[in-house]
């Protein structure tokens, strides 16, 4: 491969993909090389991954933002039209996060992730012209199908570039990054939606407008950054030399092979059998549960964290910057190794800020209820941990690949009863609210010690059987058994 050229490519990886067994034709490396290879990934791929994220949640936490700088009374409707529309766009964008995954297959998560991203910039900038009711739930549709795609892209592509114990702690990047964006997102609305009136424009409508050409200027970065893979880094915004030497190339491939061998077949598109394997695999609707129950109390809160603030009795303007330190605490406490264990500590912290709210009496001063959303929002955040717990639980890479779009889907489906848990009724201090938030958190906790006992249970049940047969035994049920991926005996799970 020492002119990278196309040809050099395919004959390497049909040599690599020979064997198995063979160490890919006695290729070897050192882990410095590794690292350093590691090192540009963190370097080149991630900050743009980390990016594209960062403008996705900062246009998903702006409608937020607009409620407390008056959309809905400008629009002429309340806060009942607002959870429609945040149920709708919950339904809409969980539909299409379990297509975003194979059309990333089929597309090209590389172009995908931009092509969508343009797409929802469009859609964030069009909000200037909404009417009333009616077109706001049209484009609030469409903005949802257009975001629904491209984190389930996101898993599909960083799967091709990191090896699986090297998953979780990006994923927890990436969903940092997140609260990081719904910080900006705060502060830059205190200062866009005091631009009410200038140009004959409402503040939030500026909000809007600003938001969508940031993203679409966004959108064509990506277009022309995002590799294909390891062996397509030259050219484009990436500059005629490449991330990678020829030999570089081999090891970042041939490292993530090593680590999962399904990952030869990474390229292959999803199968109807891949599809019915994911939704027959319990263990997989564990995972979707702690989601689903886990994440929908934070729909509330983070639709309605301005507002609330403002009910406490600061301003517009100080409600939308006072979100910027509750959205920096809800940060991501993601550590390979702790799984179920770290899990249901989160949800303990996050049971506990639900409590204070549900017990803080009405004199409270607001102050000491902002210092409550404080300690709330900063609960360790565990929803990476679950999507990369469940990533490398689910095998083969088809059924991974659909996997990866349930979850996602289980997320964001969760809006749909969870956009109901605030009513108007509830105003100022959403007791009844906080309560049903009080019931979910607690049975999160109690999902997460479940999965996590369930694994232990079965990698210890399987080694026990596996242990008492024979190589020949061993070697027999290799070459007849009808077990797949995670059904296998000799599979163990990431607890």
């Amino acid at each position: 491969m020492s002119d990278g050229t196309a040809k050099d490519v395919d004959k390497f990886l049909e040599d690599a993909l020979k064997d198995q067994d063979d160490e890919f034709n006695g290729f070897t490396y050192t882990p410095e090389e590794e690292q350093e290879v590691i090192k540009k990934l963190d370097w080149k791929l991630m900050p743009a991954i980390l990016f594209s994220t960062f403008i996705l949640n900062k246009d998903r936490s702006n409608l937020s933002n607009a409620i407390a700088g008056g959309l809905p009374a400008d629009l002429g409707f309340d806060l009942s039209v607002i959870n429609n529309s945040v149920t709708m766009h919950g339904a809409v964008f969980a539909a299409f996060t379990i297509t975003g995954s194979i059309a990333a297959k089929r597309f090209g998560a590389h172009r995908w992730i931009g092509l969508l991203t343009f797409t929802w910039g469009v859609l964030i900038w069009a909000h200037v012209f909404l009417t009333g009711a009616s077109n706001f739930y049209v484009v609030r549709f469409f903005l949802a199908a257009a975001q629904g795609g491209v984190i389930p892209a996101t898993l599909v592509y960083l799967g091709k570039f990191y090896k699986k114990n090297e998953l979780a702690t990006r994923l927890s990047w990436f969903w940092g990054v997140q609260s990081i964006a719904s910080a900006i997102s705060g502060l830059m609305a205190s200062g866009l939606l005091q631009l009410n009136g200038v140009g004959g424009l409402q503040g939030w409508r500026w909000l809007f407008l600003v938001d969508g050409i940031i993203t679409d200027l966004s959108a064509f970065f990506l277009l022309f950054w995002l590799p294909k893979d390891v062996f397509s880094t030259k050219g484009l915004l990436r500059g005629p030399n490449g991330w990678f030497t020829p030999n570089q190339e081999q090891i970042a491939y041939v490292r993530t092979v090593r680590d999962d061998p399904l990952k030869k077949n990474y390229e292959q598109r999803v199968k109807p059998s891949d599809v019915w394997e994911a939704l027959t695999d319990f263990r997989l609707w564990g995972h979707l549960l702690m989601a689903f129950v886990g994440l929908m109390p934070l729909t509330p809160f983070r639709t309605y964290l301005p507002l609330v603030i403002r009910n406490y009795g600061f301003n517009v303007y100080a409600s939308t910057a006072l979100t910027a330190p509750v959205n920096m605490l809800i940060r991501n406490a993601d550590r390979v190794g702790y799984r179920g264990v770290h899990g249901a500590f989160a949800y303990a912290w996050y049971l506990a800020g639900w409590l204070l709210l549900v017990l803080l009496p009405e004199t409270t001063d607001k102050t000491w209820r902002y210092i409550a959303l404080m300690f709330l929002g900063g609960h360790p955040f565990p929803h990476a941990l679950n999507v990369a717990w469940s990533q490398v639980n689910m095998a083969p890479i088809g059924k991974r690949t659909v996997a990866s779009g349930m979850i996602i889907a289980a997320a964001n489906l969760c809006a749909i009863p969870g956009a109901q848990i605030y009513q108007p009724w509830d105003q100022p201090y959403f007791r009844v609210g906080n309560q049903i938030c009080v019931s979910l958190s607690a049975t999160a906790l109690a999902l997460y010690i479940v999965q996590g006992t369930y694994y232990t249970w079965t990698n210890a049940a399987r080694e026990k059987k596996w242990n008492a047969l024979t190589q020949e035994q061993k070697d027999e049920y290799e070459r007849t058994t009808k077990d797949r991926g995670n059904n296998k005996l000799n599979y163990r799970f990431v607890t």
